[in-house]
């Protein structure tokens, strides 16, 4: 009975012992996903004038050819 109660209680230990690690390894992954977030945010607001810049872009390329049209 003793053998298998300390056989239980070293499972219990070495599941323990992982658990441990996967927690860590949790932390980890947790404060890379928030680093990925703020490097993606910094990102796309880098980004927005491009969408922009084409609009305008292709509004005076409208206007130049109205203008050409009516001369």
């Amino acid at each position: 009975m003793y053998q298998e109660m300390r056989s239980l209680h070293d499972a219990v230990s070495r599941v323990e012992t992982k658990l441990d690690g996967l927690r860590d390894d949790y932390k980890e992954v947790k404060d890379d996903l928030g680093d990925h977030e703020t490097r993606i945010r910094a990102l796309e607001r880098g980004r927005w004038p491009l969408p922009t810049i084409g609009v305008l872009a292709g509004l005076a390329g409208a206007a130049t050819g109205i203008v050409a049209l009516l001369r």
